[in-house]
């Protein structure tokens, strides 16, 4: 079932790649992106009610916080940069370049959460990066 959550994210993240294109075309990146994370907060602490799992806040222990804390500190930086690049460049070439957290996703959890490496997921790591750098070439070229 995981797989189809995935999916279903990757999905999402593609049609908001677009969406967030065509809405910071004359507003600056860093309020389009305010403006977005509000409704993500609306949107989230509804799920998080209609779920019946608001009580479960205060069980969440100070290791946990740490993570989440930090985690929100990415995310927030992550979309922030995102979306000026999206401002200043191609959605396509962007996402393609931001996709790359992927590797960076796998290293990570390599190195720290002492995930195994095998030659499949070295494969892919290839892949993408060869993926990411033929997307941006191809647009360079076509100009």
């Amino acid at each position: 079932m995981w797989i189809v959550f995935a999916l279903l994210a990757a999905l999402a993240a593609g049609a908001a790649v677009v969406l967030s294109k065509a809405g910071i075309k004359d507003m600056d990146s860093s309020l389009a992106f305010a403006v977005q994370s509000v409704l993500i907060l609306l949107i989230s602490w509804s799920v998080v009610f209609w779920q019946k799992q608001s009580s479960a806040l205060i069980s969440i222990d100070k290791r946990t916080w740490f993570f989440l804390i930090g985690a929100g500190i990415a995310t927030t930086l992550s979309s922030l940069l995102s979306f000026k690049a999206l401002k200043m460049g191609d959605a396509s070439l962007v996402s393609s370049l931001e996709r790359l957290s992927l590797v960076f996703a796998v290293g990570f959890a390599v190195f720290f959460l002492k995930e195994k490496l095998n030659w499949q997921v070295v494969v892919g790591i290839v892949l993408m990066i060869g993926g990411a750098i033929l997307i941006s070439f191809s647009q360079s070229s076509a100009e």
